[in-house]
C-alpha cells in the first residue's frame, strides 16, 4: 500500500508536533511517524520528569534545614522513593497525552506509529505501507550513549531512562559521567538519601565550563557527601556478591568503589542508525548525527533534520528553534540560520547554573581584548536571604564593541536571572544598556548592572 503526502515528519519530539501544525494551517497533506512516546526525550525521559524529581529533591533538602529558618518538624524526613517516582511519571503522562490529543485533532495531520526507514530520498516505509511526500523532517532524537568499556555487558547499568522506573532507592549509587546529566541524578540522589559516588575520566567536572564554574560545583557537591573520582583513567566493572565494583584507577583514593546501582551518563547518541539513510544518500558525521547546513538542510534536497539527531544543539529549546527555523524559511518567506542562535542553556543542580555565550576560557582563545567581572553570590541580598549563598555571577564582553560575549551565574534562580543578558545579547545592546537598567529589588537578577559596572580589562 502506498500514500502520497505533500510532507513527512519523522518523530514527534519537541519540533515535530509544532511543524506539523504550520503545515497543515499551511494546506499541506501531512503524516507524522512516532514508533514510541510522543512528546519525544524531553516530555518521557528528560526535562519533565527529571525536574520533577529534582523539585522532590529540593523539598527534601529545604525540609532538613528547616530549623535554620526558624521551622519545627518534628521527625525525621523520610523520602518515599516509589511516590517520588510515580509523581515523574504523571507529569511526563499528562504531557505526553496532551501532546498526542492534539495531533490526532489536528485537521490535514495522519499520524502512524511505527518504525519508519527510507525506501529512496523522497519514500519512507512504515511497516507494509509506503509513504512518499517531496518534504521529509527526521526528528528522531537521541539516547544515552554506552561506551565499550571492560565488564559493561556483564552488570544491570542504569541510563537516564531506565532510573526513571527505580521502585527502590539504591544504597550506594555510582554515576560513571561527571557532567550535565549525571550531575543532576547525583544530587537528587543523595538528597533522597543514597550514597552516591561520581567518577569521571577528565581531571575536573563538566570540562566544557570554565575552570572556576567547574571547581564551585564540585565544592558544592562534595558539601553534601557526594563523592567525586576524577582523573578516572581506566574505568571498568565486575559483578560482585556484594554489588557492582567500579574501578576507577585515579591518581588518588581507592581503586575501586563498591556499588549497588550504576548510571551511565557519559553523553548521547542520535537515533539515526536504524532509519536507512543511505538508501536516501543523507549523509552522517562519525558520531551518527545528521550533516545539515545553516538552514537545517541535509545533503538531500527536500530533507531536513532538527532536535538532537543534527548534533546543532542538545536541549529542547533548540530543538523546539530548529522548528522556528525552518517553519520561518518555508512558509515566511524569511532567511533564519542557526548561526544566529545565541546558545543559552541551564545545570539543574541545586543551586543552578546558567549560561550563555562564551565562557571565559573561549573568549581569551578568540585572542579579543576582553572585560571580565565577576561576583560572588555571598554579596546578593536574595542568596542571603534565602540562606544559600553559594557561586557566582560573571560577565565576560568585548573591549572594542562594548557588547557581552557570555555570562554565567552559579547560584539562586541562576537558570531565570541569565535571560537578562541573554536577552540583552539577542538585541545586540552594548554594555551600557544593562548598567542604566533599573531591575526590581530584591532579585537575584538586580545585580547584573553592579556586575557589569565592575568590568575590567583583563590581560
Amino acid at each position: 500500500m502506498s500514500r502520497a503526502f505533500d510532507a513527512i515528519i519523522v518523530g514527534a519530539g519537541q519540533a515535530g508536533p509544532p511543524l506539523a501544525g504550520r503545515l497543515t494551517a499551511a494546506g499541506m497533506k501531512v503524516a507524522l511517524i512516532e514508533r514510541h512516546l510522543f512528546g519525544g526525550t524531553c516530555v518521557n525521559t528528560g526535562c519533565m520528569p527529571t525536574k520533577t524529581l529534582v523539585a522532590s529533591a529540593r523539598a527534601a533538602y529545604v525540609a532538613r534545614r528547616a530549623a535554620e529558618y526558624g521551622v519545627v518538624i518534628q521527625g525525621d524526613i523520610g523520602i518515599d522513593i516509589q511516590r517520588v517516582i510515580g509523581r515523574g511519571q504523571t507529569v511526563a503522562t499528562h504531557a505526553r497525552g496532551n501532546v498526542e490529543r492534539w495531533l490526532e485533532g489536528m485537521q490535514g495531520l495522519t499520524v502512524l506509529r511505527g518504525h519508519a526507514r527510507f525506501e529512496s530520498a523522497d519514500s519512507l516505509r512504515v511497516g507494509d505501507e509506503l509513504l512518499t511526500a517531496p518534504h521529509i523532517f527526521l526528528n528522531v532524537g537521541g539516547r544515552a550513549s554506552v561506551p565499550d568499556m571492560p565488564g559493561v555487558g556483564e552488570i544491570d547499568y542504569l541510563t537516564n531512562t531506565s532510573i526513571l522506573q527505580l521502585a527502590t532507592l539504591p544504597r550506594h549509587l555510582a554515576i560513571v559521567g561527571g557532567s550535565y546529566i549525571g550531575l543532576e541524578f547525583a544530587q537528587m540522589f543523595r538528597r533522597f538519601g543514597s550514597e552516591v559516588t561520581v567518577v569521571e575520566r577528565e581531571s575536573r567536572l563538566i570540562p566544557r565550563e570554565d575552570e572556576d564554574v567547574s571547581t564551585a560545583i564540585r565544592e558544592i557537591l562534595e558539601g553534601e557527601g557526594i563523592h567525586i573520582r576524577t582523573d578516572a583513567n581506566c574505568i571498568a566493572f565486575a559483578q560482585r556478591s556484594d554489588g557492582v565494583a567500579v574501578r576507577v584507577d585515579c591518581t588518588a583514593g581507592a581503586p575501586e568503589v563498591i556499588a549497588d546501582r550504576v548510571l551511565l551518563a557519559m553523553g548521547r547518541r542520535p537515533n539515526t542508525d536504524d532509519l536507512a539513510l543511505e538508501r536516501a544518500g543523507v549523509k552522517t558525521n562519525e558520531r551518527g548525527y545528521i550533516e545539515v547546513d545553516d538552514e537545517l538542510r541535509t545533503n538531500v534536497a527536500g530533507i531536513w533534520a532538527m532536535g538532537d539527531c543534527n548534533g546543532r544543539g542538545a536541549f529542547t529549546h533548540t530543538a523546539y528553534n530548529d522548528f522556528e527555523i525552518i517553519a520561518a524559511n518555508l512558509l515566511d518567506g524569511q532567511h533564519r540560520r542557526v548561526s544566529q542562535r545565541i546558545l543559552g542553556y541551564a545545570l539543574y543542580i541545586d543551586p543552578p547554573l546558567g549560561r550563555v555565550g562564551m565562557t571565559e576560557s573561549q573568549a581569551r582563545k578568540s585572542g579579543r581584548p576582553l572585560l571580565v567581572s565577576k561576583r560572588p553570590m555571598s554579596r546578593v541580598g536574595r542568596a542571603v536571604e534565602r540562606g544559600e549563598t553559594a557561586g557566582f555571577m560573571k560577565l565576560i564582553a568585548d573591549a572594542q564593541t562594548q557588547r557581552i560575549l557570555g555570562a554565567a551565574i552559579l547560584g539562586v534562580e541562576g537558570d531565570e536571572s541569565i535571560h537578562g543578558v541573554l536577552d540583552l545579547m539577542n538585541a545586540d545592546q552594548p554594555i551600557s544598556t544593562l548598567q542604566w537598567a533599573v531591575p526590581i529589588h530584591p532579585t537575584v537578577s538586580e545585580l547584573w548592572p553592579t556586575v557589569a559596572n565592575d568590568l575590567k580589562p583583563i590581560k
